[in-house]
């Protein structure tokens, strides 16, 4: 516990020489002043960032792939996984750069990580029970931090990195990758710029929650893995290969499909509605499910559009809004309109680059195109779909204090149980 609050790790001289001067100076000289200065970069300007990462599965490999794109300026030099065979597998994986993995040292607890690398920043892919430990424990190191989605598993824990974050002046992108695709912008942009006029009704995707991690027979811990860091805070269950594999699927872990590819749709709503700052005043249970995980709910925001999540049907990524003049699909990569002459093609780079973009406000520590408050928004509303579903009532949010209003039971689930050990660090 006591190495949680120690300060930033001292760089070695080559790490410091534009500590005090060199970014400012940067971004003064280049004409465009970011719209947050955060503190100035650990690295020189000739020097490669030293990356870490908290998480070898699935979503790793892109992170990887992505990153060895970026070598000029970059590079991986850590990983750690409570499972450390996930690590051969994630070396093998990337084609580019068959020889990647042979230098990366090799951890299955990110603390030891943090305390004995020399690290610039830190890539967090874990499940998203272990995500914001993890990340605070990174700021109070002074690390810069890419944080996939969904950023948190409860709100207040989520509340608690956004402050974490501006406290020690880190960047953090969150892994909302749209936010980076040309496209994509384009898109959003015609919406909040009144291309559709007012938007009364905004269609999503119906995403589930998450199930109960019962009726799983106890199965041997395999070789390589510590069980108890991977559970994190959640309760220590039964190792079962479905619950180290599947691990999505089940609430002990994550808020289940809304929180995950959900939380990429919600995302593009809010970036075309310029919901930045915005959450629902109201989600409402509507349609019925044979699990309660499955219930359709509707969202009633201030200004009175409405997003209807009562259909399996729609963009896996986005929504259909629907305004005065006609109706656009934005999903990834692509949008359709009705008239389909409303916005004219995309013409522009295909090229998506938010690793990139987190690397070039490293440097010029600009806000980046995901920042902290919008990833935690965005997860805030797909954990009170799932307090909505679970309770069967009218959730009524208060989003300044950030309390259900009016029903004590709807709002004890806003906090989840941690395990001492587990506890976060105090911001």
């Amino acid at each position: 516990g006591s190495q949680m609050n120690s300060s930033p790790r001292n760089h070695p001289s080559r790490r410091t020489v534009l500590k005090s001067f060199g970014a400012t100076t940067a971004v003064a000289a280049s004409g465009l002043l970011p719209r947050a200065i955060y503190a100035a970069p650990s690295a020189s300007a000739n020097d490669r960032l030293r990356v870490g990462l908290i998480g070898a599965g699935t979503r790793a490999k892109w992170l990887t792939r992505t990153l060895s794109r970026e070598s000029d300026r970059a590079e991986l030099v850590a990983v750690c996984d409570c499972y450390l065979p996930q690590i051969d597998v994630l070396a093998a994986d990337n084609k580019n750069d068959p020889k990647a993995g042979d230098s990366w040292k090799r951890y299955q607890n990110y603390e030891q990580m943090f305390e004995q690398e020399d690290l610039d920043a830190v890539m967090i892919a874990t499940p998203d029970h272990v995500r914001v430990r993890a990340a605070i424990i990174a700021c109070t190191k002074g690390l810069d931090i890419y944080a996939e989605k969904p950023l948190s598993f409860s709100i207040p824990e989520g509340r608690a990195l956004v402050k974490a974050v501006r406290k020690h002046k880190r960047v953090l992108q969150v892994g909302t990758q749209q936010r980076s695709t040309p496209i994509n912008q384009y898109a959003c942009e015609f919406v909040r710029d009144g291309g559709l006029g007012k938007v009364a009704t905004i269609l999503v995707k119906k995403y589930s929650g998450s199930r109960p991690a019962t009726g799983l027979a106890r199965q041997p811990v395999p070789d390589g893995m510590d069980w108890n860091r991977f559970c994190d805070q959640a309760t220590l269950l039964d190792y079962h290969e479905q619950l180290h594999r599947r691990w999505r699927n089940f609430d002990a872990f994550t808020g289940g499909p809304i929180c995950d590819r959900g939380s990429h749709a919600l995302d593009m709503v809010h970036l075309a509605m310029g919901w930045e700052n915005v959450a629902p005043t109201r989600i409402e249970p509507t349609t019925e499910a044979k699990n309660d995980r499955d219930r359709g709910v509707r969202l009633y925001y201030p200004d009175g559009t409405v997003i209807r999540l009562e259909s399996t049907d729609g963009p896996a990524f986005g929504g259909i809004f629907i305004g005065q003049r006609g109706k656009i699909e934005i999903n990834r990569g692509r949008f359709a309109c009705n008239p389909k002459d409303l916005l004219a093609p995309f013409s522009g780079s295909q090229t998506e680059s938010h690793v990139a973009n987190w690397l070039d406000c490293i440097q010029t520590r600009a806000e980046p195109n995901a920042p902290v408050e919008v990833g935690h928004l965005i997860t805030s509303v797909a954990l009170l779909i799932n307090i909505c579903r679970i309770t069967g009532r009218t959730i009524n949010w208060d989003a300044s204090k950030e309390q259900i209003i009016g029903d004590a039971d709807a709002n004890a689930l806003l906090t989840k149980e941690r395990r001492p050990e587990f506890s976060l660090p105090d911001v």
